[in-house]
C-alpha cells in the first residue's frame, strides 16, 4: 500500500498501515536521522529534516502538555508511546502512534539522543484523544500547562489507567513495541 491523500477527511493525509517513518535526534531534538518515508509523508526533503528540530512537524492541535509527558518520561529514562498529530510541510496532517525510546552510545553507554518510531494510528484511538486533547489544549490556553497535567492525571485516574495503560488500549498495541526494542536492545548489550 503506498501513500494515499484522502479528500474526505479535510487535508488528511492517510498513512500506509504497514510503513514505518524512523527518525533519531541528538538530546536537544535537533533531527540527526530519517528514513524515505519521514520525508514521503511529511513533505519536507531529508535535507530540510536532517539538522532541524524535530518539532518542525508539530501540529499546532497537540496540547503542549503531552509533549511535556513526553520529554519527562525519556528524560528519566521511560521510553513512551502517544498517539500523535503531526503537519505536514503544505499544512496537512498526518496521525501516527509514535514510540520514542533513549538512544545510548555502543562504546561509551552515555545516553547519545532518542529514538521515534512513527505508524499509522487507529482510526478507534484518534477518535477517542481527539475530545480529550481538545480539552487540554482549552485548559491550557485558560490557566496554563500544569493545570493541563493535573486535568490529564485526574482523567487517567477516573479512568483507572497509567498513561501507558490507557494508549496500549486505544491502539491495541498491548506494548508489541516496547517489548520488541526490549528484546533488539538485551540482544545488542
Amino acid at each position: 500500500m503506498t501513500l494515499q491523500k484522502n479528500h474526505n477527511l479535510s487535508h488528511e493525509i492517510v498513512l500506509d498501515d504497514v510503513k514505518c517513518i524512523l527518525s533519531t535526534t541528538d538530546l536537544k531534538g535537533t533531527i540527526k536521522y530519517t528514513n524515505p518515508y519521514f520525508s514521503e509523508v511529511s513533505g519536507y526533503s531529508k535535507k530540510e529534516l536532517l539538522g532541524s528540530p524535530h518539532n518542525i512537524i508539530r501540529h499546532p492541535d497537540m496540547p503542549k502538555v503531552m509533549f511535556k509527558l513526553m520529554w519527562d518520561r525519556i528524560k528519566d529514562d521511560n521510553n513512551v508511546s502517544m498517539i500523535v498529530k503531526n503537519r505536514a510541510k503544505d499544512g496537512k496532517y498526518y496521525w501516527v502512534t509514535t514510540f520514542f525510546e533513549k538512544k545510548y552510545h555502543p562504546v561509551t553507554k552515555e545516553s547519545d539522543g532518542y529514538l521515534a518510531i512513527l505508524h499509522a494510528a487507529p482510526k478507534n484511538a484518534i477518535r477517542a484523544i481527539e475530545p480529550l486533547y481538545k480539552r487540554l489544549r482549552n485548559i491550557e490556553a485558560k490557566y496554563g500547562i500544569h493545570a493541563s497535567q493535573d486535568y490529564l492525571i485526574k482523567y487517567l485516574m477516573k479512568e483507572g489507567k497509567t498513561y501507558d495503560q490507557y494508549v496500549a488500549e486505544l491502539t491495541q498495541q498491548k506494548n508489541l513495541v516496547s517489548e520488541f526494542f526490549k528484546t533488539i536492545n538485551k540482544l545488542t548489550s
